[in-house]
């Protein structure tokens, strides 16, 4: 009879950046605990990695995944772990989502010179961001900061902070606490003035659609309610037809209610300009949370959404 340890290893197609690598590294840990099969990492340079030009110029949503995604269907790798938020929101016939585990802090944070808040930044500070949903979130508060473009890696955007570039950046505290770096952060940003991007916190686990035998195995990896919420998240994203560079935030929690499990879902879709932005609520069941998804997306399309997004799409 063969056992787990004498089947080949899998092989886990990751990018190439620390990150990638290390979250990669947490979820070939935990199946090897979880399965008794062995893993090894196999790292793929994406374009998004490769370029430093504004997401919508070199493709947009997905421009972190094409890569790998290739690599599973070329049998290059076994299959492949993604930052979810990076994952397109429409299907690919030919690969599955096999697992979504627990999800990570999806907040924001701040990481500011001199230990500096938000609110404690001089007028005029810059903030370093990519991220329209971020950027418009921000200038929403009437800080008066000034917000500068900026990509790359987490110690690229924090040496930004450190050689003065900028006075501070913001990005997902999910990455620091995976590297061990979440100290660095000045503030944690509270959903209710910065909600995160739809995914931010989770990761993708992903294969091929004819693996049946990987599908199942990958399965442990799974979280109920982590997927329950993502995937509510993910379908308001879908319905308002918004990319990752849409200013688009979303977060979704599975809470216990008088009725049982309950899934609350926020959304916003933030004005660049700085008009009023749409803000909207709603609640569901976990197993309805593609429906709860749909249902508040369309209800901010009929208050006017998609005249926000159009002028970024």
């Amino acid at each position: 009879m063969t056992g787990p340890q004498s089947l080949p290893a899998l092989r886990l197609g990751t990018r190439a950046s620390q990150l990638a690598r290390t979250q990669s590294g947490h979820v070939a840990a935990r199946l090897t605990e979880l399965t008794g099969r062995e893993v090894e990492l196999v790292t793929i340079s994406t374009e998004g990695d490769r370029s430093s030009a504004p997401l919508d110029q070199i493709g947009g949503t997905g421009v972190f995944v094409a890569a790998l995604r290739e690599a599973l269907v070329a049998d290059q790798v076994d299959f492949a772990v993604h930052s979810l938020k990076d994952l397109p929101t429409a299907d690919d016939p030919r690969l599955v989502l096999a697992a979504v585990p627990p999800r990570e802090d999806v907040r924001d944070a701040l990481v500011a010179r001199d230990g500096l808040t938000l609110g404690e930044l001089p007028v005029g500070s810059t903030i370093g961001t990519g991220s329209p949903r971020r950027a418009a979130q921000i200038n929403a508060l009437g800080l008066g900061v000034e917000i500068v473009p900026i990509r790359g890696n987490v110690d690229t955007r924090l040496g930004k902070v450190r050689s003065g570039e900028v006075d501070a950046v913001v990005l997902a505290r999910a990455g620091l606490l995976r590297l061990e770096r979440a100290d660095e952060a000045t503030e944690v940003l509270d959903p209710i003035q910065v909600l995160p991007a739809p995914g931010q916190g989770a990761l993708a686990v992903e294969c091929r659609a004819d693996r049946p035998d990987l599908i199942t195995l990958l399965a442990v990896l799974d979280d109920v309610d982590t997927r329950a919420a993502v995937t509510a998240e993910r379908t308001l994203l879908a319905t308002l037809e918004a990319g990752c560079s849409a200013p688009v935030g979303a977060l979704a929690e599975v809470a216990w209610g008088d009725d049982g499990d309950e899934l609350w879902l926020r959304a916003v879709v933030a004005d660049p300009s700085g008009n009023p932005s749409i803000r909207l609520s709603a609640t569901g069941v976990p197993t309805d949370a593609a429906a709860l998804g749909h249902r508040l997306a369309t209800e901010m399309l009929a208050e006017g959404a998609d005249q926000i997004m159009a002028p970024v799409a």
